[in-house]
């Protein structure tokens, strides 16, 4: 059984074409981030391909390793701006592996020992968010 067409009209295409707000961190030629708006931690940020891809399962070597490159840029300026002891990097695909958002995303959350996540669908605070990204791009300088 095949996948689902992707949807052009996800939250995250909708993001990158500027028709939805977002608390910016990093753009570049192939990649997009920005902080999760429901954070399990502080400094949560997603990372995605600006290529219309729907997960990990459909999409080419080319779109993936400039992404993945990104993903690492964030979480080596996320753990040292938030103070964290390392980083976790998640990817879910399809409804059986966690996906709600059909546009291939990869998750940056710094963490600490013995920190605890915040429970899922919880929606931070604005202006701690654009507090978050602010810090976020400075260790990214």
């Amino acid at each position: 059984m095949s996948a689902p067409a992707y949807d052009p009209n996800n939250v995250f295409a909708k993001i990158l074409r500027g028709e939805l707000p977002c608390h910016f961190v990093h753009e570049d030629a192939d990649s997009f981030a920005f902080m999760d708006i429901m954070p399990r931690v502080d400094g949560h940020t997603l990372i995605i391909p600006k290529a219309p891809v729907r997960n990990i399962l459909d999409a080419s070597p080319a779109v993936l390793a400039p992404v993945i490159a990104t993903a690492q840029r964030i979480a080596v300026a996320a753990k040292k701006a938030f103070g964290a002891d390392g980083v976790s990097l998640w990817q879910f695909s399809e409804p059986a592996g966690g996906q709600v958002v059909f546009h291939l995303h990869f998750h940056i959350l710094p963490r600490t020992v013995g920190d605890e996540l915040r429970p899922l669908g919880i929606m931070a605070d604005n202006d701690l968010l654009a507090k978050h990204a602010e810090k976020l791009k400075a260790a990214l300088a």
